[in-house]
């Protein structure tokens, strides 16, 4: 899968397919000179077997780049741990002066990353072959 994210529509596509990827804190990652945070997930292809009642499903290796980075704040998100695993629940965008605003990166346990950019430049991008997995993620109903 790749997708490209150019407006809140875009993104709010892209926040679907994230839905449950699972990321090491180390693994989110802001470029030298801070222009662009990059997060290599393995991500749940609910495409592909995620159907409600499956048992199983398959994770594949994604990476979710964002563009156009002015500032990052963190909130709940130890960088301290760099081996802590986090699940994404959502991606949303918050607009400002367009076409800049906020991409709000949405954790489990209430973490949460805010990257105030110029405008909406995302990039995800599966990287390698999907393997199955047993552990679908479960939410209530």
């Amino acid at each position: 899968m790749r997708l490209l994210a150019q407006d809140a529509e875009d993104l709010a596509v892209i926040s679907a397919a994230l839905q449950d990827a699972v990321a090491r804190v180390g693994d989110i990652i802001l470029a030298p000179g801070g222009r662009s945070l990059t997060l290599a997930l393995n991500r749940f292809r609910w495409e592909a077997g995620g159907r409600k009642g499956a048992q199983r499903g398959e994770r594949v290796r994604t990476g979710l780049q964002i563009n156009d980075v002015l500032a990052v704040k963190s909130q709940r998100l130890r960088r301290d741990a760099p081996d802590a695993v986090v699940s994404v629940l959502s991606l949303d965008f918050e607009p400002g002066e367009a076409p800049g605003g906020v991409i709000v990166l949405t954790l489990s346990g209430g973490g949460q990353l805010r990257l105030t950019v110029d405008c909406v430049d995302a990039v995800l991008a599966d990287v390698s072959q999907p393997w199955p997995t047993p552990r679908r993620p479960v939410h209530e109903d």
